[in-house]
């Protein structure tokens, strides 16, 4: 089965659909499909659900599709840095189901290994419980939290082999692997494409049976979404430098 397309478009091709549901992978700016993005917004699909820890910033990572108003839901834990994020749920034009950071986590997990729902204390007694089964357990209050399962995961990889096999590089670890088990369809996009074998099988995070289609993207812009930066101070007397 050939898995690797020659460009985003032709990986995402007869997959895109009015109203679908994509999970897109990443946290902050780390870790984005933003090459897969970039393809979804050019394609004009709309009224979408997208399920993504946060929606990226201003014209960047799923801010584009923000922009365009292709986004008809959100399901997220966090709003971030995205003004327009914030402009759109206020004046009534986009939808947003908040979620825990674990809970969300733990809902594409569960989502991926074919669980339907799990109870959890995240939120019990608080509005995240409103409409949702309460329980007792042990003495605690638990609320039950529905498995999240989407149309179409996009996760981005910093190494692939062209059987779909995935490796990621620290915080682009986190959703991304969650989200690529939990798509009936999941398309990946890598910096680095290599050839079976390649990858030491301990070092593979995302078995390739749950990747259906890949991109190669050897020039992924790694965006910074806050620089700080430490100011510098006089060195001791007698050195000659600045630290």
């Amino acid at each position: 089965m050939q898995k690797v397309y020659p460009d985003t478009r032709a990986a995402l091709a007869g997959l895109l659909k009015d109203g679908m549901t994509i999970m897109a992978g990443g946290f902050g700016l780390c870790g984005v499909p933003e090459q897969l993005i970039l393809a979804i917004r050019d394609s004009g699909v709309k009224n979408l659900t997208v399920v993504s820890n946060n929606c990226g910033i201003d014209g960047v990572g799923l801010g584009l599709l923000l922009d365009t108003r292709q986004i008809k839901k959100m399901i997220s834990s966090y709003v971030g840095e995205n003004k327009t994020f914030a402009q759109q749920y206020l004046a009534g034009e986009l939808e947003i189901e908040f979620n825990p950071q674990g809970t969300l986590a733990e809902r594409i997990r569960a989502g991926g290994a074919g669980i339907p729902a799990f109870f959890t204390r995240t939120g019990a007694g608080t509005q995240i419980a409103n409409g949702k089964d309460e329980r007792e357990f042990d003495g605690n209050r638990y609320i039950m939290e529905r498995g999240l399962v989407a149309d179409l995961s996009i996760v981005h990889a910093w190494m692939g082999d062209t059987e779909g096999n995935l490796v990621y590089r620290k915080t682009a670890r986190n959703f991304n692997p969650m989200m690529a088990t939990a798509g009936k369809v999941t398309v990946a996009e890598v910096e680095h494409l290599v050839q079976p074998a390649d990858i030491n099988p301990d070092h593979i995070v995302t078995p390739g049976v749950y990747v259906k289609r890949m991109v190669h993207v050897p020039n992924a812009v790694k965006h910074i979404e806050q620089r700080t930066v430490r100011k510098r101070t006089a060195a001791p007397a007698g050195t000659g430098e600045e630290v």
